[in-house]
């Protein structure tokens, strides 16, 4: 690993962290430590890197709020890449580019200021644009399909290429791009319609009512745990197994919402994956059904 820190600061490649404690990196605040941490500046500082890394065999992961993935407690012996820089937003008439590492809660309500509807169901989701492309996050039966016209990514051949939204495959919290993570999206653009700015924001506020009412925010998670069945509700079905309050370790099932998984205190990652492995197959043993888990585990091997 020696070399490749070497590699990054000799070609200025961008903002090089190492020994990083993941905690400080996921929403769940778990996890142990990364090696080496890069903020590449620019997509060919990104294309350096990664030919060297292939080249070298290392391991590596682009990451994004970390909001929807678990590092085991163990180091990862590889290269973290976030692309925090790629944060440029354009805006023109009802289109707005976005790079891979805006915040989508910023741009729901830079969409807000600029008047445009479509966007709402994002205001509460604590992910990146590049996130929310790759596992077509959504809310309030809307999601990153119904917006996304085309994004632009890196190929696993390390070219630029723009994928269309019929070439995205996007269905329910999932995409091509979640199926081929070699493939490394750069920005997104989103099509939204012209709206009442008034009714947009109190749509976004009475949600974020709701949020705090409903949801545990007080504590760190990575919001819902498993994918609604067809036809059900998870939550419903944990809690209907008597799940809530359910803790391992310093993990527990939020008795705010039982599709909500929470570090009470110091949990560790293993606490967390061991109560999400614990209520999926409770679940299962007791209503038949087999809940499909939201969260990425990372490092587990």
């Amino acid at each position: 690993m020696k070399e490749i820190v070497n590699f990054i600061k000799k070609n200025g490649i961008g903002q090089l962290k190492q020994d990083v404690n993941l905690k400080n990196y996921t929403t769940y605040k778990v996890g142990g430590t990364a090696k080496v941490l890069v903020y590449p500046k620019d997509v060919n500082k990104l294309i350096l890197l990664l030919e060297k890394l292939n080249k070298e065999n290392v391991n590596y992961k682009v990451l994004g709020f970390g909001s929807n993935v678990i590092f085991s407690d163990k180091t990862y012996d590889g290269v973290l890449i976030k692309l925090d820089c790629f944060d440029d937003v354009k805006i023109n008439d009802t289109v707005i580019t976005a790079g891979a590492g805006v915040s989508l809660v910023k741009l729901s309500y830079a969409a807000l200021k600029a008047g445009l509807t479509g966007l709402e169901f994002a205001s509460g989701i604590p992910g990146s644009v590049g996130g929310a492309v790759f596992m077509n996050a959504g809310a309030y039966k809307s999601d990153m399909g119904y917006i996304v016209s085309e994004i632009k990514v890196l190929t696993p051949e390390l070219e630029v290429k723009t994928l269309y939204n019929k070439d995205l495959n996007y269905k329910y919290r999932s995409s091509f791009l979640k199926h081929n993570p070699n493939y490394i999206c750069l920005e997104a653009t989103i099509v939204l319609r012209h709206g009442d700015k008034a009714l947009i924001k109190e749509l976004m506020e009475t949600r974020r009512q709701k949020r705090l009412m409903t949801q545990p925010l007080e504590y760190p998670s990575a919001g819902s745990v498993f994918r609604n069945p067809e036809g059900e509700f998870a939550g419903k079905l944990i809690e209907d197994c008597k799940l809530k309050g359910f803790n391992i370790g310093g993990a527990k099932v939020s008795e705010k919402h039982a599709n909500f998984i929470i570090n009470s205190g110091n949990a560790k990652a293993s606490d967390v994956r061991n109560l999400i492995m614990y209520v999926h197959d409770t679940v299962k043993d007791k209503t038949g059904y087999d809940l499909k888990i939201e969260q990425e585990f990372v490092n587990w091997e």
